[in-house]
């Protein structure tokens, strides 16, 4: 007798095999791949053909709907860099940087720090004192931080909504080679900011948000101890 896969080497070997036994290919049952029954070879290759038929569709769908949430990402950003052109000041960019990314980009909590600028005043938030191992950490910063803790101290920079945040996110203030602050993200959904996330929008949050800010501050380089 001969066994299976000496029945699939002949056919292999002899294509027109059915073509000149059309009424065996005719007789021929197979199991159902989704239930018990049998069904000749052509219903069983087009169930076949179907599910490649969902497999592709569902692939091209999920590229779809990647690049229309790009597209939106694209076009939010541009929004804010149109709204941070229009701000004048040093307090209108701070506000514009607190509601758009609020009222647009859906960030719950947001806090931003100052430093290594002229215009420090103890009296406003984003100047309250940052200390040194935060700045440190910033300042070595390659891409935006994305996880479930927050960096040092800046889980309390968003007061009583501190102790109920889930997820983080920080991008750094910079010039050049010059760090002045950061921007604090937070939300109370754990799934919102994450270590394996693509952080290229936040990237470029990032640096919008440096220019604009850059434009109202004086720089003012660290006193090196010793």
């Amino acid at each position: 007798m001969l066994t299976p896969d000496q029945v699939a080497e002949f056919l292999k070997q002899n294509p027109g095999f059915f073509e000149n036994h059309v009424e065996i290919l005719m007789d021929l049952q197979i199991p159902h791949p989704h239930g018990g029954r049998a069904v000749s070879i052509g219903e069983r290759q087009l169930v076949a053909v179907r599910e490649k038929s969902r497999l592709v569709e569902d692939k091209l769908r999920e590229l779809i709907q990647f690049g229309e949430e790009n597209d939106a990402a694209s076009a939010k950003v541009q929004r804010l860099a149109c709204r941070l052109i229009e701000a004048t000041s040093l307090d209108a960019t701070l506000d514009t940087l607190y509601l758009d990314l609020l009222d647009h980009f859906a960030v719950p909590h947001v806090a931003v720090r100052l430093w290594n600028v002229a215009e420090e005043n103890p009296d406003t938030k984003e100047f309250a004192p940052v200390a040194p191992e935060m700045r440190q950490f910033v300042s070595q910063m390659a891409a935006p931080y994305c996880g479930h803790h927050a960096v040092y101290e800046s889980q309390v920079w968003f007061g009583e909504a501190a102790s109920h945040l889930k997820s983080f996110a920080m991008l750094a203030l910079k010039r050049d080679d010059l760090h002045f602050g950061a921007v604090a993200l937070g939300s109370e959904d754990p799934k919102r900011f994450f270590p394996e996330m693509g952080t290229l929008y936040l990237q470029r949050i990032g640096e919008l948000l440096s220019h604009a800010l850059w434009r109202y501050v004086t720089p003012v380089r660290e006193q090196q101890a010793g």
